[in-house]
C-alpha cells in the first residue's frame, strides 16, 4: 500500500464500509459515503484542471464538509491548506495569493469575504459553497450539486512525499504555509494511536485489517475535536488520528465553545478521546461539570491537549469527575511535537512539565544542546519536524537547522531542561519581556495569576516603558458574578514570582481576549489595556 493518508482511507472504506465516520448533529456520513463524496469532489477539481500540487484552500467552521474537501484534495495529490474563518477578506486575499490557490471551498455564510478575496487577488477561478444557511454567491458552485454533476476520481498510485500546508499565524508578522510530508505523520499515526486505545503500534499494510478488527469493541476511537479543524490542534490530534485508525469523528454543531453542548454530545454519541486548547477550552468544560455533575461520561477515555497552558489544578477538577481519564497534555506547534505530560486521577502532573518525544533537545545560546540539570533557559529543538515554510527561505533557514549532523525543528519554545530529562516550558521567544535586563516569560505569570482564587483568566504582557524598557502588564478577568481585587491577587501572586515578575498595571476586562482556538490575542489585549488609559 502507498504511505499515504489517501490511499489508507480508500483501503479502510472498503474494509468497514458501512461504520460512522463523520458525525455533527443529524448529519451521519458513514466511511463509504466519505469515500464517495470525497471522490466525486476530487472528480469535480480535476475537471477544472487540478491534479499533483495543486492548491486547494478550505475556508470552512467545523462541519463534514471540511475533512471531505481534506480528502478529496489528498486524494488528487493536491496540496489542502486551511484559511482562518475570522479572517477579513484582505487576510484571506493574501493566503490565497501567498498559496497560489487553485480552488477554494468556502461555507455560504463567508461567501462575500471569499469572493472579495478572490477578487483582490486574482485567484483562485473555483469557488465552491457549502450551504449553511448564508446568502449564496453567483460566483460560487454550490457543494451538493458540484458533487452530483462530478464523475468520482479514480483511485491512483500516490507518493509519500506529497505534502499538505497549514497556515499558523505565530506570533508576529504574517501567516506563514508550514508544508510538510504525508508520509512521515501517518507512520507516526500508526505508531503512537493504537497503544492509546489499549492495542499495540500497526504496520501500514495490517491498517484495514486493524481498522475491521475495533468493530463492537470499546477501542474503536470516537473523537470530538472541540477546536477548529482550521487549527492544527483540531485536526492534528482531534481527527487525523481517528480517521487513521478507522474511528469516528463527532464535530460539534455549535461555533462557539458551549461546554454544556459539548458534554451533550460526548454523552450522546459515545465519545471516548476529546480534544481541546488547554485551559481556555477546559476550564469551562469543568465549570460545566460542577454544575450538571451526573452525566454518564464513562466511555470518555483521554482528553488531549495542545496550544494552551493546561493547569494542573484544572487537570485535578476533571479527574473529580472523570477519575478513569487519562489527560495527554502535548508542547507542540504546526512544526512538530517536542512532548508530553501524562495526568491521571492517581497520578497528576505539574503545569508546564513535559516528557520529551525522543531525541528532543534544549539549545543554548550558542547553538548547542544544554546539559540536562542546566539552569540556562534555552530553545526546544526536535528531530525531523515539518520539512519547510513555503515562500519564506529565511524562515525556514532560522527554524530548520542541521546541528552535529542532526536536523532539528526549532519552532521558538523556550524552555529549562532538569536533570531529569523533563522539560520545563517558559513560554515563546518572541513573546517574552525584557524588564530592566531580566526575561519575564509571560506563561509563567499568567499561570500565577490564574492560580489566585477569583481569576479567571490572564493575558500578560510587556508594555514600552522609559525606565526599564518594557514593563510587565496584564489584563484578567473574575468568574462570572465575581469581582477581582487587584491588590490581593498581586499579593498572592508574590508568593510564587519575584517581584520583577510582577505585573505593574493591571485592567480587569469582562473577558480577556483569545481566538476561537483558545490561543491568547495579546494585540487585543494591549489595546484594552491601552484603552483603561493604565501606562507602567
Amino acid at each position: 500500500m502507498d504511505l499515504h493518508p489517501a490511499t489508507l482511507w480508500e483501503a479502510i472504506s472498503d474494509a468497514v464500509p458501512d461504520r460512522l465516520a463523520l458525525v455533527q448533529g443529524p448529519t451521519r456520513r458513514t466511511w463509504a459515503d466519505l469515500d464517495r463524496r470525497a471522490a466525486r469532489l476530487a472528480g469535480a477539481l480535476a475537471a477544472e484542471g487540478l491534479g499533483a500540487g495543486s492548491r486547494v484552500g478550505i475556508l470552512l467552521h467545523n462541519c463534514p464538509e471540511y475533512l471531505e474537501a481534506y480528502v478529496a484534495a489528498l486524494k488528487l495529490r493536491a496540496v489542502p491548506f486551511n484559511v482562518n474563518h475570522r479572517y477579513t477578506a484582505e487576510e484571506v486575499a493574501y493566503l490565497l495569493g501567498n498559496a497560489d490557490a487553485d480552488a477554494l471551498v468556502h461555507h455560504a455564510s463567508l461567501s462575500s469575504v471569499a469572493a472579495a478575496a478572490a477578487a483582490r487577488a486574482g485567484r483562485p477561478g473555483m469557488l465552491v459553497e457549502v450551504e449553511d444557511g448564508g446568502p449564496h454567491h453567483d460566483g460560487s458552485a454550490r457543494y451538493e450539486e458540484v458533487l452530483l454533476a462530478a464523475d468520482p476520481a479514480p483511485r491512483i498510485r500516490r507518493d509519500p512525499d506529497d505534502v499538505t500546508m497549514s497556515y499558523t499565524g505565530g506570533t508576529t508578522g504574517m501567516p506563514k504555509g508550514v508544508v510538510s510530508r504525508v508520509g512521515p505523520p501517518l507512520t507516526y499515526l500508526l505508531q503512537a494511536v493504537p497503544p492509546l486505545m489499549g492495542r499495540g503500534p500497526v504496520a501500514l499494510d495490517d491498517a484495514p485489517a486493524f481498522a475491521a478488527s475495533l468493530e463492537g469493541t470499546p477501542d474503536l476511537m470516537v473523537s470530538l475535536p472541540a477546536p477548529p479543524l482550521m487549527h492544527s490542534t483540531g485536526m492534528g490530534i482531534g481527527a487525523l488520528p481517528a480517521l487513521a485508525t478507522g474511528g469516528t469523528v463527532v464535530l460539534l454543531e455549535h461555533r462557539h465553545l458551549d461546554a454544556h453542548h459539548l458534554w451533550d454530545t460526548v454523552e450522546a454519541e459515545g465519545v471516548n478521546a476529546i480534544t481541546v486548547v488547554g485551559d481556555p477550552f477546559a476550564r469551562p468544560m469543568l465549570a460545566a461539570l460542577d454544575e450538571h455533575p451526573g452525566r454518564d461520561l464513562h466511555r470518555v477515555r483521554t482528553i488531549s491537549s495542545s496550544g494552551a497552558m493546561f493547569s494542573a489544578e484544572v487537570k485535578a477538577g476533571l479527574h473529580r469527575h472523570l477519575p478513569q481519564v487519562v489527560i495527554l497534555d502535548l508542547i507542540a506547534s504546526t512544526e512538530g511535537t517536542m512532548g508530553m505530560s501524562i495526568a491521571t486521577a492517581d497520578h497528576p502532573a505539574d503545569t508546564a512539565r513535559f516528557r520529551p518525544a525522543p531525541g528532543v533537545v534544549v539549545l543554548g545560546e550558542d547553538g548547542h544542546p544544554l546539559p540536562p540539570g542546566s539552569d540556562e533557559v534555552g530553545l526546544v529543538a526536535l528531530p525531523g519536524g515539518a520539512d519547510r515554510y513555503h515562500k519564506d527561505e529565511a524562515r525556514t533557514a532560522s527554524t530548520f537547522r542541521v546541528i552535529d549532523g542532526t536536523r532539528y525543528t526549532v519552532p521558538g519554545d523556550l524552555a529549562t531542561i532538569d536533570a531529569d530529562g523533563t522539560l520545563s516550558l517558559r513560554g515563546r521567544g518572541l513573546s517574552c519581556i525584557n524588564t530592566a535586563g531580566e526575561k519575564v516569560y509571560p506563561e509563567e505569570v499568567e499561570e500565577a495569576l490564574k492560580s489566585v482564587g477569583g481569576v479567571a483568566d490572564a493575558l500578560v504582557f510587556g508594555v514600552d516603558d522609559e525606565r526599564f524598557g518594557q514593563a510587565v502588564a496584564a489584563v484578567v478577568s473574575a468568574p462570572p458574578g465575581a469581582t477581582v481585587d487587584v491588590d490581593v491577587v498581586l499579593a498572592a501572586a508574590r508568593q510564587h514570582l519575584a517581584g520583577y515578575k510582577l505585573p505593574r498595571t493591571v485592567v480587569v476586562v469582562d473577558r480577556v481576549p483569545r481566538t476561537d482556538v483558545g490561543k491568547p490575542d495579546y494585540p487585543m489585549a494591549r489595546q484594552l489595556h491601552a484603552a483603561a488609559g493604565r501606562s507602567a
